[in-house]
């Protein structure tokens, strides 16, 4: 087979991709002197150095050929990045490709521009190392690890023209959160959502320690991703013309089969349902720190764990600031920039343009997508009461039939989900079913009930898959409410933090929209333990929740089942806030 890749074509993707990883270690290392038009001295580097090189150069190489992916096939497509630390990698292609600049102008495409970028990386005043709320095209940090996968398949949920790829460090996938967000695919219908695309980033070390995945053996770890229910592609090496070549091939393969698969959903008559396909994933084998300095005071540096941050310090030894100038100036900047400090035409012309760009996706800004929801009047639901203290009901079984007709009220507007660790009947929420059932696309046998592959209800007997979901459904635009018992909802006690902090950051960014609020429903409280005793009491969470700020969280404790009626109401209008409900 012929290469996918003309040698022009592939000369100017590499060359890209070397002015993404200058952009990457001129943010982490340099204040001043961008283009090092003059020699580097002690004051063009900054002070204090922080930042993460080890994961940026792979991150970098994959951005630049999913760019390609998009501008050749018109694709709808945003990058969620796990390794969130690689922040410089991913503000560097915002940057190429036009989209920061846009955002914040005064970091202007010129020399100028490049100090500015440099510089705010990591400094006071400036942005942080991560792929935070500040760089457009994200939604999602990656400070803290796990949640990147759960994260883009609730992005696909009812997205129908959207892939969302996911790029997964290695070190993060041995978290809990990672490792059973691989069964997301048993409830992705290809019928009516869209495609996740997990790049498994194997880079094999994490701070200071080897990772699992890559010490498994290719066998062992192809026939994990294949018992996950997955196809996976293999681009391994470190040689970039082989590399680009290899995964220009095989992004061209696995899309090709993504559209099959749709395509064989979508054209189903009558009663036909779609089987549970095995969506391709991708494990990109490279070297940590490639293409950065392979030796360092005698020490081996690239693809090992020592380039995992800032892979040469300590700049009062003379030798270091020789050998950073040298590996700067290996990416041959005057190549890639012009005299002013432009990244060149016919260079910046390989990245997509507008909306979609992975930089300006609508998705990734999903306040603009948002639509309200259509709410039915809850007085209608309320339970008459003549006197008081003298009706009993309920409250959660009262609450289910309003939450059955939001669902109804929804369905042509595929906005609105609930999620849940198998509760949802147990919680007496099961009027929903009446009109929609759970989401399930593995095997079924006789005894099931309401399980149904077009299902609006996501159950799943994990907090961190049901709240990272959520969440990835919530960023890019749409409505839901997570239904838990109280003493088990702390298993997502962090995951809910890093969202409240997500709010807070983009509520002081004046070009991301308001979000619908993440709505938590918590019962089975501490004052209902008749049966399942201590282990299952545990009214701490609203004890956490409250350490914010009220701009950011609200907590509703309702006492009857009219009270709760309202509560839930105003919860599923509102905007930007963590709103947790105890009934």
């Amino acid at each position: 087979m012929p290469d996918p890749l003309s040698p022009e074509l592939l000369s100017k993707m590499d060359a890209y991709w070397r002015a993404a990883n200058y952009l990457s270690v001129g943010q982490i290392y340099l204040r001043s002197n961008p283009l090092l038009e003059t020699p580097l001295s002690l004051e063009d580097v900054k002070p204090r150095l922080l930042g993460h090189w080890g994961t940026t150069p792979g991150l970098n190489f994959l951005y630049v050929h999913l760019n390609r992916l998009i501008k050749g096939n018109d694709l709808n497509m945003m990058c969620i990045v796990g390794p969130g630390h690689g922040g410089p990698g991913i503000v560097a292609q915002a940057y190429l490709e036009g989209s920061y600049t846009e955002r914040y102008p005064a970091v202007e495409q010129n020399r100028e521009g490049l100090r500015r970028l440099f510089r705010q990386f990591s400094w006071p005043g400036g942005i942080s190392s991560h792929v935070s709320a500040e760089i457009p095209g994200s939604i999602h940090e990656g400070g803290e690890l796990g949640y990147s996968l759960a994260h883009a398949y609730g992005a696909a949920f009812d997205n129908p023209d959207l892939v969302v790829s996911c790029i997964i460090g290695d070190g993060e996938a041995e978290t809990g959160a990672l490792a059973s967000s691989w069964h997301s695919n048993k409830f992705l219908n290809p019928a009516r959502d869209g495609a996740v695309l997990p790049i498994l980033h194997l880079n094999g070390f994490k701070i200071a320690n080897p990772t699992v995945l890559a010490r498994i053996g290719h066998h062992e770890l192809t026939e994990l991703m294949r018992g996950y229910g997955y196809e996976p592609y293999f681009v391994e090496g470190d040689d970039p013309s082989v590399l680009h070549q290899g995964m220009a091939g095989t992004l061209d393969t696995v899309l090709a089969k993504i559209r099959r698969i749709q395509n064989t959903a979508r054209t189903l008559r009558g009663a036909q349902s779609p089987g549970r396909p095995h969506w391709p994933m991708i494990v990109f084998r490279t070297p940590k720190g490639w293409t950065g300095p392979k030796f360092v005071d005698g020490n081996q540096v690239e693809g090992t764990w020592r380039s995992h941050q800032v892979p040469i310090a300590d700049f009062s030894r003379p030798e270091h600031l020789k050998q950073l100038e040298e590996w700067l100036r290996g990416y041959r900047a005057h190549e890639l920039f012009d005299e002013q400090g432009k990244f060149r035409d016919e260079l910046a012309a390989l990245a997509p343009t507008g909306i979609r760009r992975m930089g300006f996706n609508p998705h990734t800004n999903g306040g603009e997508l948002l639509l309200p929801l259509s709410m039915p009047n809850f007085h209608h639901y309320a339970v008459p009461v003549p006197k008081p203290g003298q009706v009993e009901a309920e409250a959660t079984r009262v609450l289910g039939q309003f939450l059955r007709d939001v669902m109804k009220a929804n369905l042509d507007k595929h906005n609105f989900r609930i999620f849940g660790p198998d509760e949802t009947a147990s919680n007496k929420l099961d009027a929903i079913y009446d009109v929609s059932g759970k989401t399930w696309m593995a095997d079924v046998e006789k005894v099931d009930v309401n399980l149904d592959v077009n299902g609006r209800v996501m159950e799943v007997l994990s907090e961190h898959l049901c709240e990272g979901w959520l969440e990835g459904y919530l960023l890019t635009g749409r409505h839901g409410l997570f239904c838990c018992y109280e003493a088990f909802i702390h298993i997502i006690d962090s995951m809910m933090n890093q969202h409240a902090k997500w709010l807070k950051v983009s509520k002081e960014i004046p070009w991301r929209k308001p979000i619908a609020s993440l709505n938590y429903l918590l019962t089975s409280h501490v004052w209902q333990q008749d049966h399942n005793g201590f282990s299952h009491q545990d009214p701490g969470f609203i004890d956490h929740v409250a350490n914010k700020k009220s701009d950011v969280v609200r907590i509703y404790l309702p006492p009857d089942a009219n009270c709760l009626l309202s509560v839930a109401h105003h919860c599923l209008r509102s905007r930007h806030y963590v709103n947790v409900i105890v009934a």
